[in-house]
């Protein structure tokens, strides 16, 4: 599938106030988040490598020791199994997650 229409994808509430739709190849994994006003992903670790970039909105995020609130346009790099969290700031708040190799938890809920 080399052309996905996201509106197509079907949202999958991850957390309270927070819903990704994550498409996914062989071994990379991409994850629209919307987080509603205030919601959070609570602080957790994972053995994938985990990239991204804000595109709506504001969102404090911590990865390992260090938090900090980022813009539009910003971009974040999580290290495997490095604890991290996130919320948004201020209102809702739109994010671009990377995977790799694929969140096969996600990607069974997707299946499902």
């Amino acid at each position: 599938m080399p052309f996905i229409d996201l509106s197509t994808v079907t949202p999958q509430q991850i957390f309270p106030g927070v819903q990704i739709r994550a498409p996914y190849g062989e071994n990379l994994m991409l994850s629209v988040v919307d987080f509603e006003a205030e919601s959070e992903v609570p602080l957790h670790s994972h053995p994938h490598e985990q990239a991204g970039v804000m595109l709506e909105g504001r969102m404090e995020l911590t990865i390992g020791e260090e938090t900090r609130v980022l813009n539009p346009g910003e971009f974040y790099i999580i290290p495997p199994n490095t604890p991290h969290g996130a919320s948004a700031v201020g209102g809702p708040a739109r994010a671009l997650d990377v995977f790799s190799p694929i969140r096969e938890d996600y990607a069974k809920a997707l299946a499902d």
